[in-house]
């Protein structure tokens, strides 16, 4: 199945269940300024989910664009996180509930997509006694491939009762592929809650029910709502057979455009493919980021923008690529997710600019900048220092303008901060 296919199956799927398919929102949210980025598909719903919406209709299915700054350090270290990401969401606004969701779920995911079931595996909220019956009784899910977890795995947010943050939130239930066990990270308890690459996450079924106050108050909503998100690109390599998402139609175009970029091949468990998927995402995020308005700066969103840029820029010269190159890749995550998002094809043209000229810049700095960091490391070996202190850190960032990421992943050095 190609990644076009995928979208249009999900939001026909649901849409003959009577949801109203909306369009993906802005990645800057609209109307909620406690939001750096949309990063879930409940953002452009959350006055309905509190209840306090007046949208004409109580389902909705969308395909949303989003973004995520937390898992940064993870991206091209593992099999599928990302910045930016396509989430897959049906939503009910105090229509249907637990029963509905997970049944129409597993009939997606096995009827539809035909995955096989017996490599599908559920987690439900410890004490979501409801969930864990239609699971076992109503779908036939042996009872020894459903795992209950407490608030951190299968409560949204994570740990949302103890630590918030405030707003609507519930318990959930997941569903994960196994993809066998020569992924197994070999630990006796290795399961879903496991963070080797065994389990693949797909579909998070969210009961909205409750809104957090201070204080880890939680009060029962207006009404019971449905949150789900399924992440296109993972289900998408699920389908296709594929170890990571970026081997799938998505993202090998770009890695290619790279690879010719480096005049290197990709290798899958080396240094040089962790800093080409890296170079893949970030530059795909950046691409979404400038197409909905926000450019490279150093306050908020925009720094974000230039920081990807800049990890992306400084990926690039560790794989020996000399000149400005990541408004290349820029065109062919236009080509791939064009027809998509036709705002991003619009925009391309400006795009490949602020891009250039934000890499063009940033190369400059960054010569300098390792230059000095390896007259830096020269001094502090021969005195047979094996620790680049904080002090030179700062310096490096504030006086040459070397991001501390960039200094972190580039020094020989224990960095001490």
């Amino acid at each position: 199945m190609r990644a076009d296919e995928l979208r249009e199956s999900y939001i026909r799927f649901f849409v003959e269940r009577f949801h109203i398919h909306r369009p993906s929102d802005s990645l800057v949210p609209t109307d909620d300024a406690t939001l750096l980025f949309t990063g879930a598909g409940m953002n452009q719903f959350k006055e309905m989910l509190l209840g306090r919406g007046k949208l004409p209709f109580t389902r909705a299915v969308t395909s949303q664009k989003c973004l995520r700054t937390g898992d940064i350090p993870n991206v091209g270290r593992t099999a599928g996180h990302h910045t930016f990401f396509e989430m897959l969401g049906n939503f009910s606004f105090g229509d249907y509930f637990k029963k509905e969701t997970i049944t129409w779920a597993w009939e997606y995911l096995t009827k539809i997509l035909k995955i096989d079931a017996d490599r599908l595996r559920v987690s439900v909220y410890e004490d979501d006694q409801a969930s864990y019956d239609i699971w076992k009784d109503e779908v036939g899910v042996p009872e020894a491939r459903i795992h209950r977890f407490d608030a951190k795995e299968n409560f949204w947010p994570a740990d949302a009762p103890t630590k918030g943050p405030n707003g609507p939130c519930g318990p959930c239930s997941e569903i994960f592929y196994d993809q066998g066990p020569e992924y197994d990270c070999g630990k006796p308890d290795c399961g879903p809650d496991c963070d080797c690459d065994r389990y693949v996450e797909l579909w998070n079924l969210v009961f909205t029910q409750f809104e957090r106050a201070e204080g880890g108050k939680l009060t029962p909503l207006p009404s019971k709502n449905i949150d789900t998100g399924m992440g296109l690109e993972r289900t998408l390599a699920v389908l296709n057979g594929k170890p990571n998402n970026f081997e799938t139609e998505l993202f090998w175009p770009i890695i290619q455009r790279i690879e010719a970029a480096a005049r290197k091949e990709y290798e899958r468990t080396t240094d040089v493919g962790r800093r080409m998927r890296r170079i893949a995402d970030h530059v795909r995020a950046v691409t979404f980021c400038i197409a909905d308005g926000v450019l490279p700066s150093n306050e908020g969103r925009g720094y974000v923008v230039r920081k990807l840029l800049r990890i992306a820029t400084n990926d690039g010269l560790q794989l020996g690529i000399q000149h400005p190159f990541l408004h290349h890749v820029v065109d062919e995550v236009c080509k791939i997710m064009g027809s998509a998002y036709p705002e991003v094809k619009a925009r391309e043209d400006y795009i490949n600019k602020v891009v250039k000229k934000e890499e063009f810049k940033f190369r400059v700095t960054l010569k300098v900048g390792l230059r000095t960091l390896r007259e830096n490391e020269a001094t502090l070996k021969e005195r047979g220092v094996e620790v680049l202190p904080g002090k030179i850190l700062f310096w490096l960032h504030d006086t040459c303008g070397l991001p501390t990421e960039v200094t972190e992943s580039s020094t020989e050095l224990i960095v001490n901060e």
